[in-house]
């Protein structure tokens, strides 16, 4: 992803079959996703990402390193969900901090132990904690959608704590935050703030997958939804806005 405009109606096509279809098959769309791509304009790297505190707004930076890419993408969404809580009338509550750890050395959620490669929303503290060593290697092998999946998503369960979702089982609240992740990345293509690189669609897709339950099973207290149920989730949210999700 780099930090400018794109054109999505490729992508939005393709998004709007697989939410018709809830086709269980990942090889079979990411055979068919094709995202083109504009060239990126000569701008500078963004600083450093921080890691407490309220997001800046960002400025013409796109990310072109792991830790740009984190940073903007916790960027861009709180910048996302604060203009939609004021359109709203209502006062959006930014992350408190956002912290980088590794292994089991990760801030603790009300007694809960940070887990090795994993992310999550603490809403004791209202932070978003991930395991660096982990992301960076998705982030290496599935691209830097990884980021604009896992951050949007984690940040979506703040948006949840916000608004005082309440949900029968796990995997309703996971799907949701994958549907508000979709909505999210959505807005900011349209404010104009990414450009999709060759492959972004298909990174989005193949993330979502290996994030996936292997079964449908939403007694599990820790469910989050198969491969194609998060992908669809995910796809509802871009096509359709967080409104529907």
């Amino acid at each position: 992803m780099t930090h400018r405009a794109v054109a999505p109606v490729i992508l939005m096509a393709v998004l709007v079959s697989l939410v018709a279809t809830g086709c269980s098959s990942v090889e079979y769309w990411k055979d068919q996703l094709t995202l083109p791509s504009r060239p990126a304009a000569a701008v500078q790297p963004q600083a450093a990402p921080q890691q407490t505190g309220a997001a800046p707004r960002s400025t013409t930076a796109f990310g072109t390193k792991f830790e740009e890419d984190v940073q903007l993408a916790r960027t861009l969404t709180e910048e996302f969900w604060q203009d939609r809580f004021q359109a709203a009338g209502k006062t959006y509550r930014p992350l408190e901090r956002f912290v980088a750890y590794s292994g089991r050395n990760g801030p603790s959620c009300g007694g809960r132990p940070a887990l090795p490669q994993n992310a999550f929303y603490c809403p004791i503290g209202n932070f978003v904690a991930y395991d660096q060593t982990w992301m960076r290697s998705l982030w290496k092998q599935l691209g830097d959608g990884a980021v604009y999946v896992i951050i949007p998503h984690e940040i979506g369960h703040s948006i949840q704590a916000q608004l005082r979702s309440d949900f029968s089982f796990n995997v309703e609240r996971e799907l949701q935050a994958d549907c508000y992740a979709g909505g999210a990345l959505k807005g900011i293509i349209d404010a104009g703030r990414l450009q999709a690189d060759p492959g972004d669609d298909e990174e989005l897709l193949d993330n979502l997958a290996a994030a996936g339950d292997p079964d449908d099973n939403w007694m599990r207290e820790d469910a989050h939804g198969t491969p194609a149920q998060r992908q669809q989730s995910f796809t509802k949210g871009f096509t359709q806005g967080v409104d529907a999700c």
